[in-house]
């Protein structure tokens, strides 16, 4: 464990893989107390529920899960079963602690994930594509592991979604790859936040699989 607690800005700073799994490594003991306690976190919150509102069902495969924040409120919305990806090895043990996770799969999305074709009915990803080192890049990764019809609901920052090129991606996605897609704006973080980033506002990428 890093003698300096990881946090927010450290998160954004991120440039690479190597510099995610470290970081995450860190703050994987500390994340629900230290930061999404904190800073009064919502994101996971609008997400699954956003996620069932569209209809979503499992299983799904629940995207950068890190510690099973997003995971934890779909299984109490009665989701599942429910699978969890991430870069980070010791988020994904924080999460299996959970106990509402079928499986945990350690992937780098830019690499693919090492499951068969079309196995989940639902993406559910809360985060993973907010603090910008992650871009459009990683969608087909998820589309093959997503069955026809599967729902998606996927968070993107606002601030990136133009910028890293997510509008684009998903426009040239919804000629034959997706459809109905939906971007309702929701808020990171709660009334309870602090700091430069307490503002920032999310995109929840919501459509199917074609």
């Amino acid at each position: 464990m890093s003698e300096k607690t990881p946090d927010l800005q450290a998160a954004y700073a991120l440039e690479s893989p190597e510099g995610h799994k470290r970081l995450y490594a860190e703050w994987a003991g500390d994340y629900d107390e230290g930061f999404a306690t904190r800073e009064d976190y919502q994101l996971h919150i609008h997400t699954a529920r956003a996620f069932v509102g569209a209809g979503g069902q499992g299983p799904v495969l629940d995207v950068g899960a890190g510690t099973g924040l997003c995971g934890a409120v779909l299984a109490r919305l009665g989701v599942g079963p429910i699978d969890a990806t991430d870069i980070s090895g010791e988020m994904l043990e924080q999460a299996m602690r959970k106990d509402i996770y079928r499986d945990a799969i350690e992937a780098d999305l830019n690499e693919g994930i090492p499951v068969p074709r079309e196995s989940y009915s639902g993406i559910v990803s809360s985060g993973t594509f907010t603090h910008g080192h992650l871009g459009p890049e990683a969608l087909p990764a998820l589309l093959r592991v997503a069955r026809p019809g599967a729902q998606f609901a996927l968070s993107i920052n606002a601030q990136h979604y133009e910028k890293l090129g997510f509008a684009e991606a998903l426009h040239l996605l919804a000629q034959d790859q997706i459809r109905n897609l939906a971007l309702p704006e929701v808020r990171i973080y709660g009334d309870l936040a602090s700091g430069p980033n307490k503002d920032d506002t999310a995109l929840i990428a919501l459509f199917e699989r074609v």
